[in-house]
């Protein structure tokens, strides 16, 4: 049987990530934190030569997703909401990022989603060239609720006022 570990190194095999050259890195054994790279090759740079921007967009996706899914539990609804992403210096040579919530963070999740019922959270993105410079920061907006939330109340409430 394959590890989790595994398993995720697999979406490398997935075509928005082959087809842009994005590649899964590492992933902790607890999938709470991902090392995501993408060299610059003839296939996701544009007109000007550098990354295009599509790609370096895909290169923060699914992360926090996955991270928040594997680690939230099946009682737990998470999906990927918005994004904006800035570009702060050309994107040139290999880039990566780092995709980590610590666990005080997912305590703190469950917690919060238990008590209010759902909520979303922004994560940031940091995307580096090879000297350790951010060249394009992305941030994520995760939508995370109960399987069981009571939408009826809710609606009530806000009915009311």
């Amino acid at each position: 049987m394959l590890s989790n570990t595994t398993k995720m190194k697999l979406i490398n095999w997935w075509p928005p990530m082959l087809g842009t050259g994005i590649s899964l890195k590492k992933v902790s054994s607890d999938l709470s934190r991902f090392e995501v790279e993408m060299k610059l090759r003839w296939y996701n740079r544009n007109l000007v030569g550098i990354h295009y921007g599509g790609s370096l967009y895909s290169m923060c996706d699914p992360w926090y997703m996955f991270i928040l899914v594997a680690n939230l539990g099946k009682n737990y609804i998470v999906l990927d909401k918005a994004a904006n992403i800035r570009y702060l210096k050309p994107g040139k040579g290999t880039l990566r990022c780092v995709f980590e919530v610590t666990q005080q963070q997912i305590d703190d999740i469950k917690e919060e989603i238990d008590r209010v019922g759902k909520k979303d959270y922004t994560f940031l993105c940091e995307v580096k060239n090879e000297e350790g410079e951010v060249v394009t920061e992305v941030d994520k907006v995760v939508y995370v609720r109960k399987k069981d939330f009571d939408w009826d109340s809710v609606n009530q409430k806000s009915s009311v006022s």
